[in-house]
């Protein structure tokens, strides 16, 4: 004697599916994104953003201490802002490198989050030669 199954199992398995496979687009596109943003773009966009742009010399302060200080240009521009940083500092940072960090602009400074400096590697954006 055959048991027929029932269609509530598979109703049931494709609800819970369909439930996370919602939950991850939703997260993936909407949830918890920060706008990332060029120093032009800093004044329009009031809390925590990410920043991307070339680092301007002279650096200067320590890290752990009282931050430190330095001016972000944008990639492609002219607008500045003055960045105080505090927390590990990537090997490879120094002046005229392009860097992203997180955190948000408070009377004219961007206060970058502890610990979020990120530099791009140059290397990977240069063409190979034939």
């Amino acid at each position: 004697m055959a048991r027929r199954r029932s269609p509530a199992r598979l109703v049931i398995a494709l609800s819970v599916a369909a439930t996370l496979a919602v939950f991850l687009l939703y997260t993936s596109f909407a949830g918890g994104a920060t706008p990332s943003l060029r120093p032009s773009q800093l004044a329009d966009h009031p809390g925590k953003v990410s920043l991307a742009g070339v680092v301007l010399a002279p650096v200067r302060g320590d890290a752990r201490g009282n931050g430190l200080r330095f001016r972000l240009r944008d990639i492609d521009g002219k607008a500045t802002v003055n960045v105080i940083y505090r927390g590990s500092v990537p090997d490879l940072f120094e002046a005229g490198r392009h860097v992203y960090m997180r955190g948000e602009l408070r009377n004219g400074v961007f206060v970058a989050e502890r610990d979020s400096l990120v530099t791009k590697c140059p290397s990977k954006y240069v063409p190979k030669e034939s």
